[in-house]
């Protein structure tokens, strides 16, 4: 969500205004840096002889894979020349959540909205499969609880739907008002969302096919109530998580949901919401996309894009790549088990299981280094700001680095 409002006000112990338990791991990781020096194998080494390795391995690669991405705009666009000069792939590390979204958008589209409009506009919120604050913990008290949106809208009705009745309790106003909650197991969200398709269609003669009264363990009568609360809403907002949704084909429940949305647009005002799952992923695909027309899971062979959401994952290309470079300057994610020569570029906080053979420490965005992101929605690029001196590169000045000796 890229909240605009935190007010770091003492480093240890960390504290920070308006912060969420999100907030305060991200500074105290970001501001408790360990490693500032780089290693080969394990063993410490100066920044250029870290920097000339990396290149020499990428020299000799002839199908490199750039993994992770945990990076923001400056560092992918940076990437991004560099994958051009080596013939590599590119996948996030959150790819598999996000080709699920990805899939239904290029299928068929969606109707989305920004956070400013829940904000300002939405009177009923269903959430499909996600509490939504494990995720985005600061969602309510931002979004739907504020005072201050710019109209004078009723306070918005929470519906669960697939959400266990022990995760909603941020679901609940500050007024006490307890939000309809209509438990199900993820791997029926499915069939229970098709049906409400079938529910919405204007033809009696459709939802007359329905012969059961349970589908998925929801009742018919639970789901006529859902599509009668969107109905009847000013401006309803439909929210899912895509990294929740970890089942085969998952991709045909988004494109459901999206489905359901156009159709009861047809009448109604209904928008949907898709929760992003962080380390970056909508600023390296937003980026990606304004550079070659694909996202993620893309190749530049020759300076010629390609795209192949299955063959280009990570999955895939750690059976085949030559060369692993791992990027995550956000969180310490480490790499992938891998045969290939590893390079890993990140935050100082990482850890191996297997020593990488390069790893060259570098700032956090937004702490050590400044730069610029996409908030979720993708509506709004946010400046962020440097905070606090090191003597660690960003990522980007280490890819041009690097970049520079392939030349």
């Amino acid at each position: 969500m890229l909240c605009d409002d935190l007010l770091l006000t003492e480093i240890s112990p960390m504290r920070i205004k308006n912060a969420c338990s999100k907030s305060i791991d991200f500074f105290e990781k970001a501001l408790q840096a360990n490693a500032t020096k780089p290693s080969l194998a394990g063993n410490p080494t100066d920044l250029n002889t870290a920097i000339k390795t990396a290149a020499d391995i990428l020299r000799a690669s002839h199908q490199p894979l750039f993994a992770g991405l945990g990076t923001e705009v400056q560092g992918m666009r940076a990437i991004m020349r560099l994958a051009e000069k080596t013939n590599a792939t590119l996948d996030h590390m959150h790819s598999e959540a996000t080709m699920r979204n990805t899939l239904a958008l290029q299928n068929s589209g969606w109707q989305t909205t920004t956070l400013t409009e829940v904000k300002n506009r939405a009177d009923v919120i269903l959430a499909i499969g996600t509490d939504i604050v494990s995720s985005h913990p600061r969602f309510f008290e931002k979004l739907v609880w504020n005072s201050d949106s710019l109209f004078d809208k009723a306070q918005a009705e929470i519906i669960y739907l697939g959400v266990a009745e022990e995760s909603v309790q941020a679901g609940i106003s500050p007024d006490g008002k307890k939000p309809l909650v209509i438990p199900a197991e993820t791997q029926k969200l499915p069939e229970i969302i098709n049906a409400l398709n079938v529910l919405s269609q204007k033809k009696n003669s459709l939802s007359k096919k329905l012969v059961s009264d349970l589908i998925g363990g929801v009742s018919i009568a639970s789901l006529r109530l859902i599509l009668e609360k969107l109905k009847t809403a000013q401006y309803a907002v439909v929210v899912w998580s895509a990294s929740h949704l970890n089942y085969a084909h998952a991709e045909l429940t988004v494109q459901s949901i999206t489905q359901l949305i156009s159709t009861l647009n047809e009448s109604n005002r209904v928008a949907g919401l898709p929760l992003n799952a962080g380390d970056g992923d909508s600023s390296v695909n937003n980026t990606s996309t304004w550079l070659t027309g694909y996202p993620t899971r893309s190749r530049l062979l020759n300076g010629q894009p390609q795209y192949d959401s299955y063959h280009f994952s990570s999955r895939h290309q750690l059976k085949s790549c030559d060369a692993l470079l791992w990027l995550s300057t956000f969180n310490p994610h480490q790499p992938p088990s891998c045969d290939a020569p590893i390079i890993a570029i990140g935050h100082a906080n990482m850890q191996f299981d297997r020593q990488p053979d390069v790893f060259i420490p570098v700032g956090v965005p937004g702490v050590h280094h400044a730069g610029t992101m996409f908030r979720m929605d993708s509506a709004v690029a946010m400046p962020l700001k440097k905070l606090w001196a090191t003597d660690l590169l960003s990522l980007s000045e280490v890819i041009h680095r690097i970049e520079a000796l392939l030349t």
